[in-house]
């Protein structure tokens, strides 16, 4: 059977294409296909691949898993690619914090030979579905896998929240995220809201520096339906999808967010030094949190 693997990179970073060219070859080495963006191809420099088109999402139809080379950022927009196809993503960490890569590039070699063993298993991550309208004109129908946020452009935004169809609170505030489990590590954990495990079905509603009593991060069913308003007559905002694509809300515009129906995959890996801990122990890596003294449970 022939398997083909799609390898995306952050060109910008000499260490990622350096990385991108090893996996590549390792790859090709063991008898597998490899696809690489039109976008990324000139800067790889590496024969014996097929070049694809990057804002095609055809272009990851079939594709075994994505390998993706960079930081969080890279592994966001490989996701458009992706997710349509159902391929599972590989992020192998070159940027900081990279919460949602499975491996560092001290482990790179390794994650590509359980690549090629097959040796992973495949999660489904939540995403969101977000439909904007202004008197009724639609003028966002997108989607994200961390979050969406309203936000103000230069003055203060003025909102209602609402929570399946009911009217929860009007804020005066910088902006509102809605995110997932998996976006509760990113901008909504910056603004104060909760961290979520990710096997945790929920969605959350987190203001942003917001001017009222009662203004705390909301954790809610995953079949809710969240909706923030921006009121008439008061200034306008902008809709970001994953700190990605960018939409104008004129004043009165409704953003509708619901779960997505579709999930992002991710490959977790087996057998591999430092990939596929529990999510505490991600936790703790990541934000490098103090655990001197812990002795685990007491056996007789």
């Amino acid at each position: 059977m022939n398997r083909t693997v799609l390898v995306a990179v952050h060109t910008g970073r000499g260490a990622a294409v350096e990385s991108a060219r090893l996996v590549i070859n390792r790859l090709v080495d063991a008898g597998i296909n490899v696809r690489v963006l039109d976008t990324e191809a000139g800067d790889i420099g590496c024969g014996r691949v097929e070049v694809v088109p990057s804002d095609d999402p055809g272009s990851a139809k079939d594709a075994e898993v994505m390998i993706v080379l960079g930081g969080d950022g890279s592994l966001l927009r490989s996701a458009e690619l992706a997710k349509p196809a159902g391929t599972p993503l590989l992020g192998v960490n070159l940027g900081h914090v990279g919460f949602l890569a499975e491996a560092e590039v001290a482990d790179l070699a390794s994650a590509v030979d359980s690549v090629v063993a097959g040796r992973y298993d495949v999660e489904e991550r939540m995403t969101i579905d977000v439909l904007a309208r202004q008197n009724g004109r639609v003028i966002a129908d997108t989607w994200a896998l961390n979050e969406v946020t309203v936000e103000k452009q230069e003055r203060m935004l003025e909102v209602v929240a609402e929570i399946d169809g009911r009217p929860l609170s009007r804020w005066g505030c910088d902006g509102v995220i809605c995110a997932t489990p998996t976006g509760s590590t990113a901008y909504a954990f910056s603004a104060g809201g909760p961290v979520v495990w990710p096997e945790v079905e929920a969605l959350l509603l987190v203001p942003i520096s917001a001017h009222a009593l009662f203004a705390r991060p909301l954790v809610v069913s995953p079949r809710s339906t969240m909706a923030v308003e921006i009121l008439p007559d008061t200034p306008g905002g902008v809709l970001w999808c994953d700190g990605r694509r960018r939409f104008e809300l004129p004043s009165g515009s409704r953003v509708e967010v619901r779960r997505g129906a579709e999930p992002v995959r991710l490959a977790r890996l087996h057998g591999v030094e430092n990939t596929g801990a529990p999510f505490t122990d991600r936790l703790v890596a990541k934000f490098e949190l103090p655990v001197q003294g812990w002795r685990g449970r007491v056996r007789p």
